[in-house]
């Protein structure tokens, strides 16, 4: 995988183990870019899962983000975190829309506890209820590249 320095004679660039495992325990939204029917950027907040080197995030099947990444699945992202050493990933990739309902059910439950902790409160419920029933879809991302950037203290 191809890493850079996010930020060039400040702090330093993370690892690809640093990169795995910020991706993996961030609990911040990742800040997805698209492209919409205009051509112009859309910035979207959402809940997300990292696994098996890809992003996953759950998204209603009418939502903007999902009508943009069906005429152009290349999309923008970034997570960082205000820890005191002011971590974050920054990246491109493919994005692909999945809608396997047994697989979405999995990675969105996932996606759930990791955010919200349990299944059990109205949110979780809704977003399960909403995947089980295919009116929300998966969609996974291939990045490309990853810009990182660390100001351990």
């Amino acid at each position: 995988m191809k890493i850079f320095h996010g930020i060039p004679g400040v702090g330093r660039v993370l690892t690809e183990d640093e990169i795995i495992q910020f991706l993996s325990t961030c609990k911040k939204n990742l800040q997805l870019g698209t492209i919409d029917e205009k051509n112009e950027p859309n910035v979207h907040p959402v809940w997300f899962l990292f696994e098996n080197e890809k992003l996953y995030i759950a998204t209603e099947t009418k939502s903007k983000k999902l009508k943009n990444i069906r005429k152009n699945n290349l999309v923008y992202f970034s997570v960082d975190d205000d820890s005191s050493d002011f971590r974050g990933v920054r990246g491109k990739g493919n994005a692909r829309i999945l809608e396997d309902r047994e697989f979405n059910v999995k990675i969105t439950e996932k996606i759930v506890m990791k955010y919200a902790g349990n299944l059990e409160g109205n949110l979780a419920k809704e977003v399960m209820s909403e995947i089980k029933d295919g009116s929300e879809l998966l969609i996974e991302i291939s990045p490309k590249f990853y810009s990182a950037w660390s100001f351990e203290l």
